[in-house]
């Protein structure tokens, strides 16, 4: 960390209006937030841009496509994590919760086996060594369709870090796969399965589901509860579904498929959290509800990179563009993810937060980054 760090003649992105102004960051710790018109002696002339908060990412699927770029592959693990940590940190994401899938499937006609505890360790190890640029948590999305998930979970502890557990169920026919067309064309396009593969798949997953789904569901409700983490549900898409939530004590909602679904977590105080590129795309890749119907309706909170970590900065924008407040935009990817995590030391500029800080320009629609601080210290 540097010791000093003054962001002047700044267009200062507060939680609820944007001022001019310059902060002013000692220690890691934002120290002062002044309207102060002229640039101090020894501070960055940021020439009206822009200067938010750094961004904070709930759920994105990168580090996984970076230990596994190509189905088959597996990428040297430290390699990966430190080339992940660096991409978030361009795009201006300063806090992640990497997400690991927990529960796997070492048989059939798709196997798939556990790598999240191991993998965990090796990112640890390298933060131990302050070889990461941002700041990192887990977030284990726990496969009710699955053969192992209990075991898992069982591998992880309160000193793991691991801020949220999502309850993912991917059975053919419901949530995010209703339309199985859509589930076949995934598969096929990215494991080049044939029709026999794919029919023996849908049926081996139906039949988990039926064997371990309620047990599962019940024992990683249990874990989060050992972990301290947030627990967040999956793909909701009826009252139904949500209510259940409601009763395992969920408050996050993860990319709700259906208005009938994002309406009911409003109503029983779940925060629904979308997909970044849906808001980019006009419409999610499943066929599901688009994240804009949502926000403009009201029932949008947060949103989640996903899988494409670039696109947390620009969907937020354009979400502050369709409602007109760009502090608004800009919260649904700082404060309120912050606050939906239990995170109380980040995610506004303010003082006593952390010093994690973004600079950007708008290039006509676009925000084009200019600089990126974590704690203070300059990592993109």
């Amino acid at each position: 960390m540097t010791d000093e760090l003054i962001l002047a003649n700044a267009a200062l992105v507060l939680p609820d209006e944007i001022v001019r102004g310059c902060v002013r960051v000692a220690g890691g710790t934002i120290v002062a937030v002044d309207p102060c018109p002229q640039v101090p002696k020894g501070a960055i002339d940021c020439e009206g841009d822009f200067v938010g908060p750094g961004l904070v990412e709930l759920h994105t699927d990168n580090l996984e496509r970076h230990i596994q770029p190509r189905p088959g592959v597996d990428w040297p693990h430290a390699a990966a994590i430190i080339a992940h940590d660096a991409e978030l940190a361009g795009t201006g994401i300063t806090t992640v919760f990497d997400a690991m899938r927990v529960g796997s499937i070492p048989s059939g006609a798709r196997r798939y086996l556990p790598y999240a505890r191991g993998l965990s360790r090796e990112l640890w190890d390298l933060r131990a060594q302050d070889a990461l640029k941002i700041s990192h948590f887990l977030h284990l999305r726990a496969e009710v369709c699955s053969e192992t998930l209990i075991e898992e979970l069982d591998d992880f502890g309160p000193e793991d870090r691991v801020g949220i557990v999502s309850l993912m169920d991917h059975t053919p026919g419901q949530r995010q796969f209703r339309d199985l067309s859509k589930f076949e064309a995934y598969l096929k396009g990215k494991y080049a399965m044939d029709d026999d593969m794919f029919l023996q798949h849908v049926a081996q997953l139906k039949a988990l589901r039926d064997r371990n789904g309620d047990r599962h569901e019940h024992e990683a409700v249990r874990a989060a509860r050992r972990f301290g983490a947030v627990l967040a549900s999956h793909d909701d898409t009826t009252l139904e579904q949500v209510q259940v939530s409601a009763g395992h004590g969920i408050r996050l909602a993860e990319f709700p498929t259906t208005v009938e679904a994002a309406r009911a977590c409003h109503d029983l105080g779940i925060q629904v959290m979308m997909g970044a590129p849906n808001v980019i795309r006009g419409g999610s890749h499943s066929g599901n509800v688009a994240a804009r119907d949502l926000a403009r309706r009201g029932y949008l909170d947060i949103l989640s990179s996903d899988y494409v970590p670039s696109a947390l900065l620009l969907s937020a924008v354009q979400l502050g563009r369709m409602w007109g407040d760009m502090a608004r935009g800009l919260k649904t990817v700082t404060l309120a993810p912050a606050r939906a995590a239990g995170l109380t030391d980040r995610g506004a500029i303010q003082v006593g937060m952390r010093g994690d800080l973004i600079r950007f320009r708008m290039r006509d629609t676009v925000p084009a980054l200019r600089a990126v601080w974590s704690r203070g210290r300059r990592v993109a």
